[in-house]
């Protein structure tokens, strides 16, 4: 690995869930090498992905988790979400049963993951926007009414992939920064309640503490 690979300053942990055939892994393809695969075919596992990005004056290496399959299980494995800073939770705009079921995964991601999480709710494949059956300011009225942020993306022509990742990555940032300031005001340490798992600072960054299974 390169010195200029190791050359960050956090390390947020996030990962995609949804039900399969969603675009989790292209979505994850297209952000982290610009890559799509019409092919792409579910997979038993757990993969991922990094990049380093730029929020501010921190370079931020975001490792992007991705379930490749595990949904069919029903119940993904709490390893999988420890660790985790933020989510995005995936539908297709093009199947309403993948969105119904948006609910049962912030459910299953509230139990297992921090309980300060940041979540984005996804649309994705807005490339096939005729043949929606999600309405936009359905899914956008779920988001702000649960708390989450909310895009739509296309995973295939590289819609709002960018958009969606930055953003949720440097929600992460600013949380994390509001939480140093609190924690340097009022001079404590505390960092099991101040700095959730997974908001390597520079100091801890080497430490694997963000992908420990």
């Amino acid at each position: 690995m390169s010195s200029a690979e190791e050359d960050y300053n956090f390390v947020f942990k996030v990962v995609l869930i949804g039900e399969s055939g969603v675009g989790k892994t292209n979505l994850l393809s297209r952000f982290t090498r610009n890559e799509f695969n019409h092919d792409s075919r579910t997979t038993i596992g757990v993969e991922f992905s990094t990049r380093t990005i730029l929020v501010g004056d921190a370079v931020v290496k975001a490792q992007i988790w991705d379930t490749a399959g595990l949904e069919r299980y029903r119940a993904i494995t709490s390893a999988y979400y420890r660790g985790a800073v933020g989510a995005l939770v995936v539908f297709d705009i093009t199947k309403h049963q993948t969105y119904d079921v948006v609910d049962r995964w912030l459910k299953e991601l509230y139990d297992h993951a921090e309980a300060s999480i940041i979540v984005m709710l996804v649309g994705n494949k807005t490339d096939l926007a005729q043949a929606r059956e999600v309405p936009m300011e359905e899914a956008k009225m779920f988001a702000d009414n649960n708390g989450l942020l909310f895009v739509e993306t296309s995973a295939l022509d590289s819609t709002n992939v960018e958009e969606a990742f930055e953003t949720i990555l440097k929600e992460i940032f600013y949380k994390v920064q509001k939480q140093k300031q609190r924690s340097s005001q009022s001079n404590t340490v505390s960092l099991a309640s101040e700095n959730p798992a997974g908001m390597a600072p520079a100091q801890a960054e080497r430490r694997p503490c963000c992908v420990a299974l």
